[in-house]
Parts: C-alpha cells; sequence; structure tokens
C-alpha cells in the first residue's frame, strides 16, 4: 500500500483517490455501503427538536439531555470535518424476507426482534470501523478519528441520509432502495476532508402507509414520526417500570423489540440475508416458548443472553415482557392465525403463580394482570 505518511491531507487529489479506496475497504471489511457526509446535518436537528417538545422519547432523558451534541457533529469530535457512514445487513435466513414473522402466528412463542437474535453488533462493527480508520492511517498518515456505533449522541439516521446511504421513511426507519431497512449503521469521524457523496434527498415511500396502519399500538402521530412511548420496542427494551394496562393487550407475545413497521414496508423485499456468523440466530434465544422463557433465574438470563443485545433491557423488564405475552396468550391474543395454536393455560397460569412472590413490584404487578386474562372461548 502507498506511503503517504507525508503528504497533505488537504491534497484534493490524495482525498478523491483515498475516497475510492473507501468502497473497496468496506466491502472487504464486511460493510455493505459506504457513504461520506460533511458535518452538516441539514434539517435533522430541527426535526429532533420538535419531536423532544412533544415529549415523544417518553423515559429517555438521555435523548434530551445530549440534544445539542447530536445536532453538532463537531461538539462530539472537535477536529471533524467529514463522517464516513457505513451500513451492515442482519438480516437472517431463517426469518422471511418480507412479511410478518411465523413467530406471531404462534401464541406462546416468545418473539424477539430480528436484529437481537445474534450476537449484539456494537463489538463487531466498532472493531471493523477501527480497522477501516487503520487502514485509512496506513495511505493518508496519522489523523485523528473515532468510530461510533449507537454508543454516542449521534443522529444514525440523518448523518447516514446525508451519505447518500437512503432515506427517512415514514415509519422513521433509513431505508436504502436496493437494500431495505434491515442492517445496522455505523460512523467513523475524521478530521480528513474528505469530498462529500450526494445527500439522498428523495423519498420513495409515495402514498403507502403500511408501515402506520400495522403499528399494533398505533404509535405513529404521523408519517415520519414516532410516539416512543406507545412503541413496542421502547415499552419492551428502554421503559423501566409499569407498562400502561391499555398497552399490554396490543403487545401480543412480542416480549423484545418488534419488527412490524419494517416487516411489512414493500421496499423489504429487496432486504439482504446476512453472511455474518455473529448476526445468525442464537439457539438459546430464537423461537422460544415464553413459558420456558418466564423460568430462567436472574443467573440463567445473564449466562444466555451474554453478548446478546437482550440484556438491555435487564431481568426484571424481561420477566414483565414475558408476564404480558403470558397474559396475552391465556387471552388468546395475537395476529390472526392460519391454524389456532394450542396454548397450554394450565401450564402457563402455574408459571405466572410460581412468580407471584417476586422480589420486583413491577413483576408481580404484571403477574397479576396476565392471571386477570381470560380466553373469550
Amino acid at each position: 500500500m502507498t506511503d503517504n505518511s507525508g503528504a497533505s491531507p488537504a491534497n484534493p487529489r490524495l482525498m478523491h483517490e483515498l475516497r475510492k479506496l473507501l468502497d473497496v475497504w468496506a466491502n472487504e471489511l464486511g460493510f455493505q455501503q459506504l457513504g461520506v457526509s460533511d458535518i452538516s446535518l441539514g434539517e435533522h436537528p430541527q426535526a429532533l427538536r420538535r419531536w423532544l417538545d412533544k415529549g415523544y422519547h417518553g423515559q429517555m432523558s438521555y435523548m434530551a439531555e445530549r440534544a445539542a451534541m447530536r445536532a453538532a457533529p463537531e461538539t462530539l469530535f472537535e477536529n471533524a470535518a467529514s463522517i464516513i457512514s457505513v451500513r451492515m445487513d442482519f438480516w437472517p435466513a431463517s426469518r422471511p424476507r418480507k412479511g410478518l414473522s411465523s413467530a406471531l402466528d404462534d401464541g406462546d412463542t416468545a418473539y424477539v426482534a430480528s436484529y437481537a437474535l445474534g450476537r449484539d453488533y456494537h463489538k463487531l462493527m466498532r472493531s471493523r470501523l477501527k480497522k477501516l480508520g487503520e487502514r485509512i492511517r496506513e495511505f493518508a498518515g496519522s489523523h485523528d478519528m473515532r468510530p461510533f456505533v449507537d454508543s454516542a449522541p449521534v443522529l444514525e439516521r440523518g448523518v447516514a441520509q446525508q451519505a447518500g446511504l437512503g432515506w427517512i421513511g415514514k415509519n422513521t426507519m433509513l431505508i436504502n432502495p436496493s437494500a431495505g431497512s434491515h442492517f445496522f449503521l455505523g460512523e467513523l469521524f475524521t478530521s480528513l476532508p474528505l469530498p462529500a457523496d450526494k445527500p439522498f434527498t428523495e423519498k420513495h415511500c409515495g402514498s403507502c402507509r403500511a408501515c402506520l396502519d400495522i403499528c399494533p399500538t398505533s404509535a405513529f402521530p404521523e408519517p415520519g414520526v414516532l410516539d416512543a412511548r406507545r412503541c413496542i420496542s421502547y415499552l419492551t427494551i428502554e421503559h423501566r417500570g409499569s407498562i400502561d394496562e391499555s398497552l399490554r393487550p396490543l403487545m401480543g407475545n412480542r416480549v423484545f423489540g418488534c419488527d412490524d413497521c419494517q416487516a411489512i414496508c414493500p421496499w423489504n423485499k429487496f432486504a439482504r440475508f446476512t453472511d455474518e456468523a455473529d448476526f445468525h440466530p442464537r439457539q438459546q434465544i430464537s423461537d422460544r416458548k415464553m413459558i420456558e422463557l418466564f423460568g430462567w433465574s436472574e443467573e440463567v438470563f445473564l449466562k444466555q443472553t451474554e453478548g446478546s443485545a437482550i440484556r438491555r433491557t435487564g431481568y426484571e423488564s424481561w420477566l414483565r415482557n414475558l408476564a404480558i405475552g403470558l397474559g396475552n396468550a391465556l387471552a388468546g391474543r395475537g395476529v390472526p392465525r392460519k391454524s389456532e395454536p394450542t396454548i397450554d393455560g394450565e401450564a402457563i397460569r402455574a408459571a405466572l403463580l410460581a412468580r407471584l412472590d417476586s422480589e420486583s413490584a413491577v413483576v408481580r404487578e404484571h403477574v397479576r394482570w396476565a392471571l386477570s386474562q381470560q380466553s373469550p372461548a
């Protein structure tokens, strides 16, 4: 590889040559696409402010507390001149390329969002971004760089849109015309003045509102705006404490996250199955019965979720979510099923009763609610 350590980073020819190499290196490191933007975020900071002002962030106080940093990348990385944005597919082949998972057709199976079925993506992507940074240094000399993977106040989707990786859809997800939305995002802030790619300014959702209509809890007050306080992903992962009783029946068997608004999106017919072994479903998490998971001790929970994004919810919220799912199973709630599954109501009630003396008041509350649910039959 060429040693340009003595070259000026402001050399336009060098920067254009480096930009071409970035695409090659990104592909070699397992990223499906790379884009470059400057540190301008367009309209995204204003949209964030409006969202926060309406209280749509719920208990995520860190969103408000660090809003100024999200709006100004230079406050995160003082010497930032460019942002390299990458995406990496995660869609597991065990789930359909388009449409809702069959796991939702089985009322007593725990539904876990597809992104969380494999190992936690943060370390893998950060490691790859660091390797990308090392190649940049080998080519252009020692320059300031810092990788981010959903671990700092970065407006990731806004940055990716500015870098030309896709548009922000009505479900607030970044949608790529060739790959849908089932991918992770990461960023590498750099002091190098790289040539920026063209922002993705067109939106290709048209009149489609499939994602808005399918949301189980009606969490979209308007296209492109999510009220996290009603979002199942937020409720099962970020929210602590009691979940509003009016929302519990709508959650079905979704115990960690929700894919509905992405799975129904027509653009996800182009979703690519992942080649990353770390993102393939882990046996201890995928397609397991809720009653079995509900019996896990905290020690077992920590062992079985080691290296998994599920750890983020914590043991108490894990049991809370499962109690809701079991209550919904008792009541026969869920999406329309091709064939009615056999639910062992007595076994479910026995499992719930065993948790009535839980040390957690939150768990006890949701167990009592679950026990009060009965099938119309």
